[in-house]
């Protein structure tokens, strides 16, 4: 079990928790508005809940209650959250060397808890994959403590808002803080030129294709900065990793 006795008693789970909880009030601030916002758009409260539980995806959530609201077709809001969630695609290439020697199961178990900010903390503390029994174990640590913070206060405070839903208005605009949060997250990380660059190409497309439907201009912007990138490294021979060194 991801939560056992044995994880949760190494080192690298307890740091991934105190590196996490700065980041949890932002987590459940936004996890409090989509829990608000589900209310409010007419779902039920076991509508809602199960949403909630069964999801696990706030941009996506966020994405789909105006088409439910609309009453758009199924196929329609199945593509928005696909879409929007397309960058699960590029974090599960990114972690698959790390977790490729566990079984499926716990692949999979990984990739569906392993949210934005415990993936950015992750990668950020572990720059390669663990080649001893003691550093894969030290690395699952490590990612299951931050995905546990991730899920205890997103879920929590989804539950939160959906209970208290009518007494929460929707303009106090607490969801930005999650935003505020991941937003640290990504600066902090972006620790080289290049690095830089893939941030600044990707908020750049974004916001010339917002016009997109579907939220494909988050798809474009990560396929541009993902395109140039590997572009820039092929041609001039840099490498986030080793700039990273120098």
């Amino acid at each position: 079990m991801f939560w056992s006795a044995a994880v949760r008693r190494r080192p690298a789970f307890g740091e991934a928790w105190r590196e996490m909880l700065p980041v949890a009030m932002g987590i459940g601030a936004w996890g409090l508005m989509t829990g608000v916002a589900m209310l409010k758009s007419g779902l039920s409260v076991v509508e809602a809940v199960a949403m909630t539980l069964l999801v696990y995806a706030g941009s996506s959530q966020l994405a789909a209650l105006p088409l439910l609201v609309a009453g758009a077709p199924f196929w329609v809001i199945l593509a928005t959250g696909f879409c929007v969630n397309l960058r699960f695609v590029v974090f599960s290439l990114h972690l698959r060397p790390y977790l490729l020697y566990m079984p499926r199961w716990r692949r999979l178990l990984h990739g569906y808890l392993t949210a934005d900010m415990s993936y950015a903390m992750f990668t950020r503390r572990f720059a390669t994959p663990g080649q001893t029994p003691a550093e894969r174990e030290a690395q699952e640590a490590f990612l299951t403590g931050g995905y546990c913070v991730t899920w205890m206060a997103w879920m929590g405070m989804s539950l939160v808002g959906i209970a208290l839903a009518n007494f929460i208005p929707t303009h106090w605009g607490l969801g930005f803080a999650g935003v505020l949060s991941l937003v640290a997250i990504v600066c902090s990380m972006a620790t080289t030129r290049l690095r830089i660059l893939a941030a600044l190409i990707a908020s750049a497309t974004a916001v010339a294709a917002y016009a997109l439907p579907l939220r494909l201009n988050i798809v474009a912007g990560i396929g541009m900065a993902v395109l140039a990138c590997f572009w820039l490294e092929k041609q001039l021979g840099l490498n986030p990793d080793e700039e990273d060194a120098k």
